[in-house]
C-alpha cells in the first residue's frame, strides 16, 4: 500500500466516514461507496469508471450505487452514479456534491469532505431511491483502497 493513501485519513476519520455512510443509506436504497489510490495514468472519471466495475457497483438491484473516487497523488476526484441514477436525475446532480467536497479538500479537510459529500449524496439519493423496510446492504462501506 502507498505510504500516500495510507496516511490521507487516519483511523478516527475512516470511522467517521463510514458511520457517514451507513447514516445516509439509512434514507435510500443507494449504495455508496469510497475508493481512495495513490496515482492512475487515466483521467480521474476513466478511472473511477474502471474502479466502479471492479468493486462490482453495476451489480445493485436498482442500479444505483454512487462512487467517490479519489486520487491522493493526483489531486483528482470524481463522483460516478449508476445507470439506475443517470436515467431519473438531471444531468448536474453530482456537482453541489463534488463541489463540497472538493472546497473541503482545497482546505485540507479530507475527513469532512467526504462526510458532507456522503450525507449530500444521501439526501439527493433519498428523493429518486427512497429507503424501503426491504432493503439490504449490497456492497461494503469500508473504504477500498489500490
Amino acid at each position: 500500500m502507498n505510504p500516500n493513501v495510507e496516511a490521507f485519513l487516519n483511523p478516527n476519520d475512516e470511522i467517521a466516514i463510514v458511520e457517514a455512510i451507513h447514516l445516509a443509506e439509512q434514507n435510500t436504497s443507494g449504495e455508496i461507496r469510497i475508493h481512495i489510490e495513490n496515482h492512475s495514468e487515466k483521467p480521474p472519471l476513466e478511472r473511477a469508471k474502471e474502479v466502479f466495475f471492479e468493486l462490482k457497483m453495476n451489480e445493485t438491484k436498482a442500479r444505483n450505487g454512487v462512487l467517490f473516487y479519489i486520487g491522493v497523488a493526483d489531486h483528482s476526484f470524481a463522483i460516478l452514479g449508476d445507470e439506475g441514477i443517470d436515467q431519473v436525475v438531471e444531468a448536474d446532480f453530482w456537482d453541489c456534491t463534488k463541489d463540497v467536497v472538493i472546497a473541503n479538500f482545497k482546505e485540507g479537510k479530507f475527513k469532512e469532505g467526504l462526510v458532507e459529500g456522503i450525507k449530500n449524496a444521501g439526501e439527493k439519493l433519498k428523493t429518486h431511491f427512497p429507503f424501503n423496510s426491504n432493503d439490504e446492504n449490497e456492497l461494503s462501506n469500508e473504504i477500498s483502497r489500490s
